[in-house]
């Protein structure tokens, strides 16, 4: 069994705004509607896989919104619905892969911190940071949520690429990955910022 890791590039700041507003505009409830759509989704592709998550996914949600003490403080629904509130401010998911041990990415850590790497830019630093807003525990290594904020993207680029001929060749293959993502979203964010545009954020998902 694996678990697929993904990542994406958005608008935090919107997503945040939209679960934490006490008087949405009218373009929040747009967008919140279609992330409760989402929601419903993933409640149905859930039972379909035979998972009981004991709090429906859109239920989450809603508690999520409200503000208040959650139903369950060990439940991955929360997670899943936070994930489908960040899709309509991020884009399209880019695969990185099918991992047998998230795990993993702690032994990358330590070979990438060896040669010098800063540690905010440590692959299990912002793989597995979790969310900026505070969610109950999923109850298991996945799924699992991390967050790095793209400013960052050119550091990760430029000390990877730096370090990548010094690297076991265990752990040179996936670095090189990262670094030529991040510095594809380095440039990114460059043009979004002369563009005005708010992609603060690039969102991981272990699924």
């Amino acid at each position: 069994m694996g678990y697929c890791l993904e990542m994406s590039t958005g608008d935090m700041r919107g997503v945040i705004r939209l679960l934490t507003a006490v008087e949405r505009t009218q373009e929040q409830e747009r967008m919140l509607a279609i992330v409760r759509e989402r929601c419903r989704k993933a409640d149905a592709r859930l039972r379909e896989a035979g998972s009981d998550l004991r709090v429906p996914v859109a239920r989450a949600l809603e508690e999520l919104i409200e503000g208040g003490p959650p139903s369950a403080e060990l439940c991955p629904a929360y997670t899943y619905a936070f994930r489908e509130a960040v899709a309509p401010y991020f884009s399209d998911v880019t695969s990185l892969g099918t991992w047998q041990r998230p795990s993993w990415f702690f032994a990358l850590d330590s070979e990438l911190a060896r040669h010098g790497v800063p540690r905010e830019v440590l692959p299990a630093t912002f793989l597995f940071s979790g969310p900026p807003l505070r969610l109950p525990h999923p109850g298991d290594t996945v799924p699992q949520i991390g967050v790095l904020p793209a400013e960052r993207a050119a550091l990760l680029a430029e000390t990877y690429e730096r370090v990548l001929s010094l690297l076991d060749e265990e752990f040179a293959g996936p670095a090189r990955r990262l670094a030529e993502l991040m510095r594809f979203e380095a440039q990114e964010w460059e043009t979004a910022r002369r563009l005005g545009r708010r992609d603060d954020s690039i969102f991981f998902w272990f699924g």
